[in-house]
Protein backbone atom coordinates (compact mmCIF):
# COMPACT_ATOMS: atom_id res chain seq x y z
CA UNK A 1 0.00 0.00 0.00
CA UNK A 2 1.45 2.95 -0.99
CA UNK A 3 1.39 5.40 2.12
CA UNK A 4 -0.45 8.63 2.63
CA UNK A 5 1.52 12.29 1.80
CA UNK A 6 2.42 14.10 4.75
CA UNK A 7 1.29 17.16 4.68
CA UNK A 8 2.38 20.60 6.12
CA UNK A 9 0.34 23.44 5.74
CA UNK A 10 1.87 26.83 4.78
CA UNK A 11 -0.09 29.08 7.67
CA UNK A 12 -1.05 32.54 6.95
CA UNK A 13 -3.33 32.86 9.67
CA UNK A 14 -5.71 33.74 6.96
CA UNK A 15 -9.05 32.12 5.58
CA UNK A 16 -7.51 31.13 2.59
CA UNK A 17 -4.93 28.86 4.66
CA UNK A 18 -7.65 27.90 7.30
CA UNK A 19 -9.67 26.50 4.76
CA UNK A 20 -6.79 24.67 2.83
CA UNK A 21 -5.96 22.74 6.11
CA UNK A 22 -10.15 22.31 6.28
CA UNK A 23 -10.34 21.01 2.80
CA UNK A 24 -7.76 18.60 3.17
CA UNK A 25 -8.67 17.30 6.07
CA UNK A 26 -12.20 16.83 5.09
CA UNK A 27 -11.15 14.75 2.23
CA UNK A 28 -9.03 12.35 4.04
CA UNK A 29 -6.78 11.71 0.89
CA UNK A 30 -3.59 12.94 3.10
CA UNK A 31 -1.93 13.35 6.66
CA UNK A 32 -1.77 16.87 7.95
CA UNK A 33 1.42 16.84 10.29
CA UNK A 34 1.73 20.63 11.00
CA UNK A 35 1.45 24.21 10.05
CA UNK A 36 4.20 26.34 8.92
CA UNK A 37 4.47 30.19 8.90
CA UNK A 38 7.18 33.00 9.40
CA UNK A 39 7.74 35.30 12.10
CA UNK A 40 9.68 38.01 12.98
CA UNK A 41 10.95 37.81 16.71
CA UNK A 42 11.81 41.69 16.90
CA UNK A 43 8.25 42.46 17.14
CA UNK A 44 6.58 39.18 18.28
CA UNK A 45 4.35 38.97 14.79
CA UNK A 46 3.61 36.57 11.89
CA UNK A 47 5.74 38.17 8.90
CA UNK A 48 2.55 38.35 6.03
CA UNK A 49 -0.74 39.69 7.72
CA UNK A 50 1.02 41.49 11.50
CA UNK A 51 -0.94 39.25 13.64
CA UNK A 52 0.66 38.57 17.21
CA UNK A 53 2.45 34.84 17.36
CA UNK A 54 0.63 33.89 20.44
CA UNK A 55 -2.61 34.15 18.30
CA UNK A 56 -1.34 32.31 15.65
CA UNK A 57 0.00 29.19 18.35
CA UNK A 58 -3.18 29.48 20.01
CA UNK A 59 -5.19 28.56 16.28
CA UNK A 60 -2.46 26.30 16.48
CA UNK A 61 -3.33 24.45 19.13
CA UNK A 62 -6.95 24.64 18.18
CA UNK A 63 -6.50 23.06 15.27
CA UNK A 64 -4.83 20.12 17.42
CA UNK A 65 -1.33 20.64 15.23
CA UNK A 66 1.99 21.66 16.38
CA UNK A 67 3.12 25.31 14.07
CA UNK A 68 6.53 25.14 13.11
CA UNK A 69 8.31 29.13 12.89
CA UNK A 70 10.77 30.41 10.81
CA UNK A 71 12.26 33.35 12.62
CA UNK A 72 13.12 36.15 10.25
CA UNK A 73 15.40 39.30 11.23
CA UNK A 74 14.49 42.90 10.83
CA UNK A 75 15.19 44.22 8.24
CA UNK A 76 15.37 41.25 6.22
CA UNK A 77 15.83 40.93 2.22
CA UNK A 78 14.04 38.70 0.06
CA UNK A 79 17.37 36.75 -0.57
CA UNK A 80 17.53 36.15 3.43
CA UNK A 81 13.54 35.00 3.58
CA UNK A 82 14.46 32.39 0.92
CA UNK A 83 17.73 31.01 2.78
CA UNK A 84 15.98 30.96 6.37
CA UNK A 85 12.42 29.13 4.51
CA UNK A 86 14.43 26.77 2.64
CA UNK A 87 16.42 25.93 5.45
CA UNK A 88 13.52 25.66 7.69
CA UNK A 89 11.40 23.10 4.86
CA UNK A 90 14.58 20.84 4.63
CA UNK A 91 14.18 20.17 7.92
CA UNK A 92 10.67 19.79 8.10
CA UNK A 93 11.05 16.89 5.24
CA UNK A 94 13.82 15.36 7.64
CA UNK A 95 12.50 15.54 10.48
CA UNK A 96 9.36 14.90 10.29
CA UNK A 97 8.79 13.16 7.03
CA UNK A 98 6.64 15.58 5.62
CA UNK A 99 6.55 14.96 1.62
CA UNK A 100 4.39 18.16 0.55
CA UNK A 101 3.66 21.60 1.95
CA UNK A 102 -0.14 22.97 0.83
CA UNK A 103 -0.82 26.68 -0.35
CA UNK A 104 -3.93 28.41 -0.14
CA UNK A 105 -3.35 30.05 -3.58
CA UNK A 106 -6.00 31.16 -5.62
CA UNK A 107 -5.29 32.24 -9.18
CA UNK A 108 -1.94 34.20 -9.42
CA UNK A 109 0.54 32.26 -11.37
CA UNK A 110 3.31 34.25 -10.75
CA UNK A 111 2.97 33.64 -6.64
CA UNK A 112 2.21 29.82 -7.40
CA UNK A 113 5.60 29.61 -10.00
CA UNK A 114 7.69 31.47 -7.36
CA UNK A 115 6.47 28.85 -4.62
CA UNK A 116 7.27 25.98 -7.21
CA UNK A 117 10.55 27.41 -7.65
CA UNK A 118 11.91 27.96 -4.01
CA UNK A 119 10.68 24.04 -3.02
CA UNK A 120 12.77 22.53 -5.45
CA UNK A 121 15.36 22.04 -3.38
CA UNK A 122 13.49 21.48 -0.16
CA UNK A 123 12.08 17.71 -0.78
CA UNK A 124 8.42 18.76 -0.26
CA UNK A 125 6.46 18.58 -3.36
CA UNK A 126 3.66 21.78 -2.97
CA UNK A 127 0.29 21.16 -3.34
CA UNK A 128 -2.27 24.09 -4.40
CA UNK A 129 -6.35 21.96 -3.26
CA UNK A 130 -7.70 25.67 -3.84
CA UNK A 131 -6.35 26.54 -7.26
CA UNK A 132 -8.38 28.11 -9.70
CA UNK A 133 -11.51 28.10 -7.51
CA UNK A 134 -14.51 30.71 -8.43
CA UNK A 135 -13.36 33.62 -5.26
CA UNK A 136 -16.24 34.85 -5.04
CA UNK A 137 -18.71 31.34 -4.28
CA UNK A 138 -15.30 30.28 -2.47
CA UNK A 139 -15.56 33.14 -0.34
CA UNK A 140 -19.24 32.81 0.40
CA UNK A 141 -19.01 28.94 0.89
CA UNK A 142 -16.28 30.04 3.74
CA UNK A 143 -18.36 31.97 5.09
CA UNK A 144 -21.67 29.99 5.86
CA UNK A 145 -19.48 27.28 6.72
CA UNK A 146 -18.99 28.55 9.92
CA UNK A 147 -15.45 30.79 9.27
CA UNK A 148 -15.31 34.01 11.41
CA UNK A 149 -12.45 35.96 9.70
CA UNK A 150 -11.36 39.02 10.79
CA UNK A 151 -9.65 41.75 8.59
CA UNK A 152 -6.10 42.47 10.02
CA UNK A 153 -4.42 43.81 6.92
CA UNK A 154 -5.87 46.26 3.83
CA UNK A 155 -3.98 48.03 1.37
CA UNK A 156 -5.98 51.53 1.37
CA UNK A 157 -4.97 51.42 -2.43
CA UNK A 158 -7.24 49.46 -3.29
CA UNK A 159 -9.66 49.27 -0.85
CA UNK A 160 -11.31 51.73 1.67
CA UNK A 161 -8.27 50.94 5.02
CA UNK A 162 -11.93 51.58 7.17
CA UNK A 163 -12.57 47.86 6.90
CA UNK A 164 -9.77 47.25 9.03
CA UNK A 165 -11.28 45.18 11.77
CA UNK A 166 -14.24 44.04 9.97
CA UNK A 167 -15.64 40.56 10.31
CA UNK A 168 -16.29 39.00 6.83
CA UNK A 169 -19.91 37.85 6.18
CA UNK A 170 -22.40 38.42 3.70
CA UNK A 171 -22.64 42.46 3.89
CA UNK A 172 -19.15 42.46 3.81
CA UNK A 173 -18.57 40.81 0.42
CA UNK A 174 -21.74 42.08 -1.36
CA UNK A 175 -19.99 45.67 -0.67
CA UNK A 176 -16.68 44.90 -1.94
CA UNK A 177 -15.67 47.13 -5.38
CA UNK A 178 -16.09 45.07 -8.18
CA UNK A 179 -12.55 45.39 -8.77
CA UNK A 180 -11.34 44.30 -5.48
CA UNK A 181 -11.18 40.07 -5.34
CA UNK A 182 -13.65 38.57 -2.82
CA UNK A 183 -11.15 36.67 -0.97
CA UNK A 184 -8.53 39.28 -1.49
CA UNK A 185 -6.06 37.75 -3.60
CA UNK A 186 -4.36 40.10 -4.88
CA UNK A 187 -3.00 41.79 -1.48
CA UNK A 188 -6.69 43.97 -1.11
CA UNK A 189 -7.03 42.62 2.45
CA UNK A 190 -5.43 39.46 4.79
CA UNK A 191 -7.62 38.01 7.56
CA UNK A 192 -7.11 36.60 10.75
CA UNK A 193 -9.45 32.85 11.41
CA UNK A 194 -10.79 32.87 14.99
CA UNK A 195 -13.36 30.40 14.87
CA UNK A 196 -14.37 28.06 11.87
CA UNK A 197 -14.64 23.75 10.93
CA UNK A 198 -10.91 23.57 10.78
CA UNK A 199 -10.74 24.29 14.68
CA UNK A 200 -11.81 22.40 17.41
CA UNK A 201 -12.79 25.54 19.71
CA UNK A 202 -12.54 29.31 18.63
CA UNK A 203 -9.78 31.20 18.91
CA UNK A 204 -10.87 34.15 21.92
CA UNK A 205 -10.02 37.57 20.39
CA UNK A 206 -10.73 41.32 20.97
CA UNK A 207 -9.71 44.24 18.55
CA UNK A 208 -7.07 46.18 19.68
CA UNK A 209 -6.01 49.17 17.86
CA UNK A 210 -6.18 50.46 14.67
CA UNK A 211 -2.85 52.22 12.91
CA UNK A 212 -1.06 52.95 9.31
CA UNK A 213 2.13 51.44 8.81
CA UNK A 214 4.69 51.11 5.85
CA UNK A 215 1.37 52.06 3.58
CA UNK A 216 -0.98 49.65 5.22
CA UNK A 217 -3.82 49.68 7.46
CA UNK A 218 -3.15 47.17 10.24
CA UNK A 219 -5.82 45.94 12.82
CA UNK A 220 -4.24 44.68 15.96
CA UNK A 221 -5.91 42.06 17.45
CA UNK A 222 -5.26 40.80 20.87
CA UNK A 223 -6.19 38.12 23.14
CA UNK A 224 -9.31 37.86 24.89
CA UNK A 225 -9.87 38.20 28.40
CA UNK A 226 -12.11 37.26 31.55
CA UNK A 227 -16.03 38.26 30.00
CA UNK A 228 -14.67 38.93 26.39
CA UNK A 229 -13.00 35.49 26.06
CA UNK A 230 -16.90 33.69 25.01
CA UNK A 231 -15.30 33.99 21.21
Amino acid sequence: MTPRARVVVSWSTGKDAAWTLHELRRAGEVEVVGLFTSVVPAFGRVSMHGVRVELARAQAEAAGLPLVEAALPWPCSNEIYERVTVEALRKLAVEWGATHIAFGDLFLADVRAYRERLLESTGLTPMFPLWGRDTARLAARMVAGGVRAHVVCVDPTRLDGAVAGRIIDAGFLAALPSEVDPCGERGEFHTFVSQGPMFMHPVAVEPGIVTERDAFVYADLVPATGAAAGG
